[in-house]
């Protein structure tokens, strides 16, 4: 009598944790003392990680590129003559104009390194609307896929803004004047046939080619190297 009470009592305890179970009663527990669910913590920990991956490589990429000779030093993101006007540039040196050519190249790359830190702003804004979804594919994605997304959500938007300060750097630092200096240069040759160009898109699409370019190598370092990963939060996110 007393063996079967006892396997009435089991089977009653049995049953309630079933119950109890299948209401999620230990997960609200679970949930009260923790302040929220697992998955909670770690959709904000990967959004906030990758957040801070971004802005730190931004950080990084406009500070590099901002000083002086950060584009014209850089032979990976240099703003070299425009294609359209190579010719030019070829007969020019010819000719005795090297140091026309020479002061053309030099402002380009001036205006786009004393316009890139008004791309900050933009940056900032893309960052903070970025979704779970957006953070959890860029997280499985290749090296640069925060960057990827990053110019594919953000380029035509930065484009615009940045279109009219890179137009006013190039005022301040003389590449208008040079380049009409050049092409009057070029004019004055006889038998050549003129050509024409849009500065400021050029300038300025060269000059988002080479920022995003850098936003994307330092982004790869953050993913490949553990030196890069300055805070616990990136540590946390990124390592393996």
């Amino acid at each position: 009598m007393r063996k079967g009470y006892s396997i009435l009592i089991i089977f009653a305890i049995l049953a309630f944790v079933s119950t109890v179970t299948h209401a999620g009663f230990f997960d609200d527990i679970i949930k009260g003392i923790s302040g929220g669910s697992k998955s909670e913590k770690d959709e904000g920990t990967i959004i906030a990680g990758l957040k801070e991956a971004l802005s730190i490589g931004t950080e990084n990429a406009i500070k590099s590129v901002s000083q002086e000779d950060g584009y014209f030093s850089n032979d990976i993101i240099k703003i070299l003559m425009p294609e359209k006007i190579q010719n030019v540039t070829n007969v020019l040196s010819k000719v005795g104009f090297q140091k026309q050519v020479d002061d053309f190249t030099l402002s380009m790359n001036r205006a786009a390194e004393q316009a890139a830190p008004k791309a900050a702003g933009f940056f900032g804004d893309a960052i903070k609307a970025m979704s779970f979804e957006d953070a959890e594919e860029i997280l499985k994605g290749g090296d640069t896929a925060a960057t990827d997304y990053f110019r594919d959500k953000t380029s035509n938007k930065i484009y615009d803004a940045f279109k009219p300060i890179v137009s006013s750097s190039m005022d301040e630092v003389g590449v208008t004047h040079n380049y009409k200096e050049m092409m009057n240069k070029y004019g004055s040759i006889p038998f050549v046939e003129k050509e024409t160009l849009d500065l400021d898109h050029y300038v300025t699409n060269k000059a988002l080619e080479g920022l995003f370019q850098m936003v994307g190598q330092e982004e790869k370092k953050i993913r490949t190297d553990p030196a890069a990963r300055v805070t616990e939060l990136l540590k946390n996110v990124f390592s393996k």
